[in-house]
């Protein structure tokens, strides 16, 4: 016995040893790296997978661009790596994916499968489905019968023409009925985000059929695996009957254990912890293996998809949990089983007419059974034809979940390699049409937006309060701005948001300074201008990207409005400090952002637009040391963006051209709260404003007197100009915002004069600067000026008016570089807030070449990204350093 275990010793440690010897040297002793020896088959999948990944990204950057999925890019990379196109290429199949490591590349693949079906049970939310239940049920399940009834009808001339007899025709009847039946849920996904309809009435309505037809077509599925590979009727009824109670095992007493552990280690408030992600997992697996041992094979997963499905929904922990995981599988797990596919298609054998009579047949007959029937029950059920016939579109996506369905019968045998090649064509064919169907049936000029989906909102104050179509106008008897909307997007800009909202905020009408000021006013002058009630509204932006867990995310706003930490901040605050604030979420593509605030805060009846600037990180001066341990000195701008100048901006431009585009898209007062020096805006009381002149710096003088209603603030107001003949010239602009009309508003008048533009720019509109424009926009500076830094305090002033004006100290100053001039005046009061008007609007001065030069006195040439966002004035007190924050305001663009 002793002998015997010897002689296995030693036969393992000569194989050991062979093994490592056959490896030694390398590349360097001659060695093909692409040979395939199964004691070592790593190192050819590692060239393996390169390949694949390169394949499926290059396609991706050309079909992103026509806002196609990245699952064609994906099926379409390995039909060319197969015997379609690279597999004509001699020795390209025997040396890159020879048959022997196919098993290897095929095992990775099928296990990234197994954990992609669990972020698919992760993705489906059963609120999704409650949003439009009946509706949604309605559609998804008589498509599927008209569909599956389709498919089993062509399955017969099919069968008797391509099938050999060995294979039972009711297998092949209902794989072929369950493939026409079923749709992509998560390619569905893909599109709506790409097409950004998730928001929408029809996203709303496709993801919750898409939702009831992934569930009801894995049943199916799973259904057809268990009669294939029972070997009776009855060894099958045993089979979905064991189904049933495992299913109905998991959705009650595993559903709620897993709730009560994910609850007893905090996973479902501070996110999976590690112990959670361990149980999670074993039970993932385990699943698995359960339904691969009753007869639902691994390759199916029923298991897997089940367990992403009790994964519980509270505190976001399945989108966290979808977090840790997608990554890994949507790079690198499913591109391999895409290949696997592919280098079992090969379109090469659709070489006959009666071929491709029947490949166009399937075609045709699958997208008019999903179309027709989605079409007319969503018509049925009240929707337009535009919508029903876009509902209808989607619906026949196919994508990833046939293939699954097609691969399972080819290995099954009960598709031949023609008909695969055949029914993989009609796939990627069908999915490939949905994007540009439904642009052209759903053009963004026609869409509806759904009451829930993309935006959601809490409210501290009267929940049933609808604000969405009041209108808040700004008048010379009530010229306060008492409805704001703060935009909070990331937590480096929190703490400024904060600071800014308490700035701009009027103080309570209870607080005794108040009281005290109303109590000597008469009642006339109350009555003329009283003081409104404040109210704030937080608008979270999230940004949507293609990744799984932002879909999701999309899809639970109602519940993350809640727990999101930004939103529950800010609603702290809101109650600590007796503001009434409701809360916004829009989880949105970075594109759309800008327009999304525009329209939220038009829709919301916003007075005022609060934006943050990108703060400099908290450990710039730790991170900056040279190479010998010296500190390095940035200059005002470096700091602004966050690094040296040797730094990547990359964000800091990126946010950049955001507040420039919701400059130009806003029809609503914007003001940009910057903090250059990082010292936040609390610590000032006393507040700076150069007035030059034009409509936003008309809007920043009514902004500083309202500021000053605050007992705590006061304020410098000096009006510039240039003491020599310069200041006569008329400047012009050179900006690019597209626009066919503009419009002078005048809020202090009370009149708008319509502009026909003849110039574009990128950050704000500038009227035609001619002499008659010229000349009413001093009329109006001349009118503002006059209205408060020459208006005689009497009794019959309104109480708040005057409370504030007495806190205002008012002068004129006279310069040839008023800028400098500027920057002078307002370093003698520091700490101080500075307040700018953004453009050079009808302003009368420009700043142009005294800014340049201020800029090369200081060092900070190049940087044209920040006049191009904040405007000259702000520029220039950017670059001094002199102020502990900067507030830069526009007035709303208007077409008339």
């Amino acid at each position: 016995m002793a002998d015997s275990s010897n002689t296995v010793v030693t036969l393992a440690s000569d194989l050991w040893k062979r093994a490592t010897a056959a490896g030694q040297g390398g590349l360097l002793t001659g060695v093909n790296p692409s040979t395939f020896t199964t004691s070592d088959p790593l190192r050819l999948w590692i060239i393996q997978m390169g390949i694949i990944i390169m394949m499926a990204q290059l396609l991706s950057l050309g079909l992103g661009r026509i806002k196609q999925p990245k699952v064609i890019a994906e099926v379409l990379g390995g039909i060319l790596l197969g015997p379609t196109a690279m597999g004509r290429i001699p020795g390209f199949t025997e040396h890159i994916f020879p048959p022997q490591s196919l098993p290897y590349l095929s095992l990775v693949a099928n296990i990234g499968l197994c954990l992609f079906l669990f972020i698919i049970g992760l993705e489906i939310d059963g609120s999704i489905i409650k949003r439009s239940v009946r509706r949604s049920v309605f559609i998804a399940l008589s498509a599927m019968a008209l569909s599956f009834g389709l498919g089993a009808a062509i399955s017969v001339p099919l069968y008797h023409n391509f099938i050999p007899s060995s294979v039972k025709f009711t297998n092949f009847m209902l794989f072929t009925g369950v493939s026409f039946a079923i749709t992509a849920f998560p390619v569905l996904c893909r599109i709506l985000t790409a097409l950004k309809l998730l928001d929408t009435t029809v996203g709303v309505v496709v993801l919750s059929a898409g939702v009831c037809n992934d569930v009801v077509g894995w049943s199916l599925l799973a259904l057809a695996v268990a009669l294939v590979n029972a070997t009776s009727g009855l060894t099958a009824l045993w089979i979905l009957l064991t189904c049933v109670a495992f299913i109905i095992f998991l959705m009650w007493p595993v559903r709620i254990a897993l709730l009560w552990f994910a609850r007893f280690t905090g996973s479902t408030e501070n996110g999976p912890t590690m112990f959670f992600m361990t149980v999670t997992i074993l039970i993932f697996w385990a699943c698995s293996f359960f339904t691969d041992i009753v007869g639902v094979n691994a390759i199916l997963d029923v298991g897997a998809f089940l367990s992403g499905l009790i994964v519980p929904r509270e505190g976001g922990l399945a989108i966290a949990l979808t977090e840790k995981l997608e990554d890994m599988v949507s790079i690198i797990f499913l591109p391999l089983y895409f290949t696997i596919s592919g280098l079992n298609t090969n379109l090469g054998l659709l070489d006959d007419g009666i071929t491709w009579a029947f490949t166009i047949a399937i075609i045709c007959l699958d997208f008019s059974g999903k179309f027709t029937a989605c079409t007319i029950t969503a018509r049925i059920s009240g929707m337009s034809w535009r919508e029903s016939g876009t509902v209808g579109s989607l619906m026949s996506c196919k994508g990833l979940v046939e293939l699954i369905v097609l691969n399972i019968g080819l290995a099954a045998n009960i598709l031949t390699q023609r008909v695969f090649s055949m029914f993989v064509f009609e796939a990627l064919v069908l999915t490939f049409m949905t994007t540009p169907l439904v642009s052209i049936l759903y053009p963004p000029e026609r869409r509806i937006r759904a009451p829930v989906g993309g935006v959601s909102r809490a409210s501290t104050g009267d929940p049933d309060e609808d604000k969405s179509d009041r209108k808040f106008s700004v008048t010379e008897d009530q010229p306060w701005r008492s409805r704001f909307t703060v935009i909070l997007d990331k937590f480096d800009h929190m703490s400024g948001m904060l600071v800014a909202t308490q700035l701009v905020c009027l103080p309570s009408p209870e607080s005794p300074s108040i009281a005290a000021i109303r109590s000597t006013a008469s009642t006339r002058a109350s009555a003329k201008m009283k003081m409104p009630e404040v109210s704030v509204d937080a608008l979270r932006l999230v940004e949507l990207s293609d990744r799984t867990s932002d879909v999701m995310k999309s899809s639970a706003v109602d519940t993350l409005i809640y727990t999101d930490p930004l939103l529950s901040v800010f609603r702290t605050f809101g109650e600590l400090n007796d503001i009434p604030v409701s809360l916004s979420l829009s989880v949105v593509p970075h594109d759309d952002m800008p327009g999304t605030v525009a329209d939220h805060a038009k829709r919301y009846g916003s007075q005022l637009l609060l934006l943050p600037w990108l703060s400099p990180s908290s450990n710039t001066s730790e991170d900056l040391i040279g190479p010998h341990g010296q500190k390095i000195e940035l200059n005002p701008f470096e700091a602004f963006f966050g690094g040296s100048k040797h730094t990547a901006k990359s964000a800091a431009v990126i946010h950049s051209q955001f507040v420039r585009r919701v400059f130009a898209e806003s029809k609503t007062d914007v003001a940009l709260f910057i903090d250059p020096v990082g010292s936040g805006t609390g610590s000032a009381r006393h507040i700076f404003f150069p007035f030059f002149g034009g409509p936003d710096d008309r809007l920043a003088l009514e902004f500083v007197v309202q500021l000053c209603t605050n007992p705590r603030m006061s304020a410098t107001v000096v009006r510039m100009s240039k003491s020599s003949a310069e200041s006569a010239a008329v400047e012009r602009p050179s900006l690019a915002h597209l626009e066919e009309k503009a419009s002078l508003h005048v809020p202090d008048l009370g009149y708008q004069t319509s502009v026909p533009s003849n110039f574009a720019f990128q950050d704000t509109f500038y009227g035609q600067a001619n002499t008659e424009m010229q000349f009413q926009s001093e009329t109006a500076n001349n009118f503002v000026w006059a209205r408060y830094a020459n208006s005689q305090i009497s009794d019959e002033t309104p109480s708040s008016l005057r409370a504030a004006l007495s806190r205002i100290k008012f002068s004129e100053y006279s310069s040839p570089l008023p800028l400098h001039s500027a920057i002078q005046l307002a370093s003698g009061h520091k700490p101080v807030l500075v307040v700018v008007g953004r453009s050079r609007r009808l302003a009368g001065e420009d700043h142009t070449s005294e800014l340049r030069q201020f800029l090369e006195e200081r060092g900070c040439v190049g940087q044209d990204v920040i006049k191009k966002t904040i405007g000259d004035p702000a520029t220039a007190f950017v670059a001094s350093g002199c102020a502990s924050a900067i507030v830069v305001l526009q007035a709303p663009n208007i077409d008339t």
